[in-house]
């Protein structure tokens, strides 16, 4: 164990989760000088989380690289993300301006490499002590705020005092259950299916989302040469869904357009789900404790947010917090700049997320610039911007982009092209 350098404190920080959230904070502090004490619940090193996206955000590769994961990705056969979209007015194909950049990526990589890699990084940091087999089961809380945690390890009840406690277990957060921080709830309109194929060709190589308006699917190359599959119907199909979950499964994959030859293909995995998945959000701070990754924020898994969030959260936790964490600032007002960041960042694509989440029909306004996306190379890649998180709502729907849309439907509807071909960014 890491010696205290004040009375009172084992860690500058205890960090509930060792998943992507709790891993890379627990790195990212660590260089900044602080001892982090980081729990896992599990024993297993290897262990991961299962039901996911395995998709890695755009807008989280600043953190990846930040962290030096991203040679080590590549190393690891992670896919980059590029992606089409089906709509009813067709595909929506974002490329890069001829000439130009490529577009912005992360990767799509499965949670078994993911996890363990991030993981086994976190324990060979200096500065992080690495605890698998701790669960976290109350709070130490001293004049009104938290400075530790009581935990269950394998040599039984142990107390860790910390200046801060971050909560990265999960969108059923103990810390923050502990803590008394309540959570909103949506609910999903729609249930979710996935499964894992291997030799499954997709065209061009990358991902697929259908947007079936209001089902969704997606298909995603991950590393090894395995494909995600996932369906997400509305609700109302459920019972008839459940009758026969394979049959279901393989014909909703089957009718798609341009659908994946499943038929062919090698399933590796049981069909998964979830019946029921609502969005959570909390505030990402209470006095002595943050809150990242799920445990703040859980997004609709259509979208595979979720890991780049996590990321992202534990980046913005570690720039706010890491001074204050040692003794050297004011952790009150360190933990009001994160929350602050976290909700400009994040509350606006969660709204809308949270709305689409109904399993409604697209409205007027996703309509517009859905149709013209699929019709204008510009908008495809203003809305690829959006879709990787790089850009916010109010970004993503200003007045120059939506006249644009406007006008390149106004001229579909007067010649008929399936498509314009324009340099213009459209952001």
């Amino acid at each position: 164990m890491a010696q205290p350098e004040s009375a009172g404190y084992d860690y500058d920080v205890v960090i509930s989760g060792a998943g992507l959230a709790g891993s890379a904070a627990a790195i990212l502090l660590a260089r900044r000088g602080v001892r982090v004490a980081l729990l896992e619940r599990r024993s297993d090193p290897a262990a991961y989380k299962v039901l996911c996206t395995h998709s890695l955000q755009a807008s989280a590769y600043p953190v990846l690289d930040e962290l030096g994961l991203v040679p080590e990705l590549e190393k690891a056969g992670a896919v980059r993300n590029d992606a089409r979209w089906y709509t009813r007015w067709g595909w929506i194909e974002p490329r890069a301006v001829p000439g130009g950049p490529e577009l912005p990526y992360a990767y799509n990589i499965r949670r078994s490499t993911l996890d363990p890699l991030l993981r086994s990084r976190a324990g060979a940091t200096r500065g992080v002590d690495l605890l698998l087999g701790h669960q976290v089961t109350g709070l130490v809380r001293e004049a009104g705020r938290t400075v530790g945690v009581q935990a269950s390890t394998p040599e039984g009840e142990r107390e860790i005092r910390a200046r801060l406690v971050v909560g990265a277990d999960g969108k059923d957060s103990a810390v923050a259950r502990f803590a008394g921080v309540p959570a909103r709830t949506y609910e999903n309109g729609r249930f979710g299916y996935l499964a894992h194929f291997r030799n499954l060709p997709l065209r061009d190589g990358i991902g697929h989302t259908w947007f079936l308006d209001p089902d969704m699917a997606y298909a995603f190359p991950n590393d090894d040469g395995v494909t995600v599959i996932a369906v997400l119907p509305e609700k109302k199909r459920l019972p008839a869904f459940r009758e026969d979950l394979e049959g279901s499964f393989l014909a909703f994959v089957r009718a798609l357009p341009e659908a994946p030859p499943i038929d062919s293909a090698e399933r590796i995995t049981k069909i998964i789900g979830a019946v029921n998945y609502p969005l959570h959000s909390r505030r990402p701070t209470a006095p002595g404790v943050a809150l990242i990754g799920d445990a703040a924020l859980t997004g609709d898994p259509l979208w595979g947010v979720g890991c780049g969030w996590a990321l992202q959260s534990a980046g913005w936790l570690a720039e706010a917090v890491a001074s204050a964490a040692t003794g050297r600032g004011d952790l009150d007002r360190s933990l009001a700049v994160y929350a602050r960041r976290h909700r400009r960042r994040l509350s606006g694509h969660q709204y809308l997320g949270a709305d689409f989440a109904k399993g409604r029909p697209l409205n007027p306004m996703e309509r517009l610039m859905f149709s013209a996306a699929a019709r204008d190379e510009s908008l495809a890649r203003h809305m690829y911007l959006f879709a990787s998180r790089l850009i916010g709502p109010l970004r993503f729907l200003n007045p120059v982009a939506v006249a644009r849309a406007s006008s390149v439907n106004v001229r579909h509807l007067r010649t008929g092209r399936p498509r314009e071909h324009v340099s213009h960014t459209g952001s």
